[in-house]
């Protein structure tokens, strides 16, 4: 699942490429484009990994009377202060559309990959660690 974040468009950084320790308070407000570098909105909000916190996914505002599309942030690029996308214009357009505001289930997300072509992330390591008490040795 994700989280959604919203930020004010204060203290915006320029430039880059979209990394995992990437502040989502710097892509909030940024012109978006497709890979011809056709504008396709602003990005409204930046969806996080719940489990991470590493920034997956864009909801960008297509139009005046538009609709949030929602973008990969990896491998997107930062480039000239937009978000470029490497996808076509009519791809972003026709993504899945979840609203905005709140959590994006897992199922949405499989959706939005499976939309987009790219492959699932692979699973977080098992933790081993569960059910331990602190500082107990393991026998």
């Amino acid at each position: 699942m994700c989280t959604f974040v919203v930020f004010d468009e204060q203290s915006r950084p320029v430039g880059g490429t979209v990394q995992t320790d990437i502040d989502p308070r710097s892509l909030i407000g940024r012109k978006a484009y497709d890979r011809d570098g056709n504008k396709i909105g602003t990005v409204d909000e930046v969806y996080l990994d719940d489990a991470t916190g590493v920034p997956e996914w864009a909801a960008v505002r297509t139009g005046l009377f538009g609709r949030d599309a929602f973008v990969p942030l990896e491998p997107s690029e930062l480039i000239d202060d937009g978000l470029h996308v490497p996808y076509e214009r009519s791809l972003i357009k026709d993504a899945p559309d979840f609203g905005v505001g709140r959590h994006l289930s897992p199922e949405q997300e499989l959706q939005l990959y499976r939309h987009y072509d790219i492959a699932l992330p692979a699973p977080p390591p098992p933790d081993h660690d569960f059910g331990r008490l602190a500082g107990q040795e393991e026998a």
